[in-house]
């Protein structure tokens, strides 16, 4: 079994793999030096099929010449005594072949055990025991209300944060892509996720966001999942205006494009229907960016997390509503900092 101390202490760690398989997932801080590339990786698997020995052949000539360029890269240029992590799909040929020209050399090398089948295993069996320790403190609000805004608020104050939608590249709806920042893979967003959550202490409390399920094409662990549904809810209320200016910020790529926006929201019709839906497009063929996002939080967004919430959390009963009027950054931190000077009397739901 890993842990931490395994992924830890090395001056650098080699993911010896392709660089297809590197970004589907790959060791936190890892940098990706193939044994061989897509195209031969291809090569030799296919000529494995028919003629494993010349298969081989092909795949260490391919190595020997990868890694002597490799060994060019100004990491190698010293004559320190570096403490190196080699790894490849289950600690194999490819990691060996690393290794053995880095021993050579004289570099203090280790590979890590099973490779990376077996470091994924480890984050998929650590996501499912890890949440179960954790205390979390669930924001919750309708769409714009600044929850985001508020979680780094708590982490500037001191708290411990954890912001999904960050990790996810994705703000959580199906017009919360990021123009720019594509979602990393299922498997990479778990990389990220326990990366992050090995960093706290879980003997105090996580802020997070409450999200669905799926944030954009990424799942949440299950066991996350259920511990935010059993934790204290904090339901934030903002102004709509303060919203309106929320949306206006984080989506001015639909300020930009109106007609576009509609058109991502036109699945809705059977949800909110076809009168509202055409509203929305006189709202956007005229440009009236305010009167058109107030709209779709009113109709939409906003009776849909509330049935949502009602349903992931109404058994938690511990509620306490944050009234924030302003989104503004100064005050966010005097709110922050108030929420965490209260410390034990959050026990007891409130008013902030």
């Amino acid at each position: 079994m890993y842990d931490l101390q395994t992924l830890t202490g090395f001056d650098l760690i080699i993911d010896a793999r392709s660089p297809r398989e590197f970004k589907e997932d790959h060791v936190p801080g890892a940098i990706n030096l193939p044994v061989v590339f897509d195209e031969e990786y291809a090569e030799v698997g296919t000529t494995h099929r028919t003629d494993p020995m010349r298969a081989y052949q092909i795949g260490v000539a391919y190595s020997l010449k990868n890694i002597a360029r490799h060994l060019e890269l100004p990491f190698f240029q010293t004559s320190k005594r570096a403490t190196i992590l080699v790894y490849c799909f289950r600690g194999g040929k490819r990691s060996k072949l690393w290794t053995d020209a880095l021993e050579t050399i004289g570099y203090k090398v280790e590979r890590l055990p099973r490779g990376w089948k077996g470091y994924r295993n480890w984050v998929r069996e650590t996501l499912e025991q890890v949440p179960t320790k954790m205390t979390f403190n669930v924001l919750s609000g309708p769409t714009g209300c600044g929850k985001t805004s508020l979680l780094h608020a708590l982490r500037k104050a001191g708290a411990q944060m954890l912001d999904l939608e960050a990790l996810a590249s994705h703000r959580g709806s199906i017009i919360g892509g990021i123009p720019g920042h594509p979602q990393p893979s299922q498997k990479y967003f778990d990389t990220l996720l326990l990366d992050e959550i090995s960093r706290f202490d879980l003997a105090k409390p996580i802020w997070i966001e409450s999200e669905s399920k799926k944030i954009g094409q990424v799942q949440l662990p299950t066991s996350l999942f259920e511990a935010m549904h059993r934790s204290r809810l904090f339901v934030v209320h903002t102004p709509m205006s303060e919203r309106v200016a929320m949306w206006h910020r984080e989506y001015p790529h639909f300020a930009e494009d109106p007609v576009g926006l509609i058109e991502k929201l036109t699945y809705l019709k059977p949800l909110v229907g076809g009168v509202t839906i055409d509203r929305w497009k006189e709202l956007a063929e005229r440009r009236e960016m305010d009167a058109l996002f107030e709209s779709i939080m009113i109709d939409h967004y906003d009776p849909a997390y509330t049935r949502s919430t009602n349903k992931n959390y109404g058994k938690t009963g511990e509620t306490t509503a944050i009234h924030l009027d302003s989104l503004d950054s100064d005050y966010l931190a005097a709110v922050a900092e108030g929420l965490l000077a209260k410390g034990d009397q959050l026990s007891a739901p409130s008013l902030v």
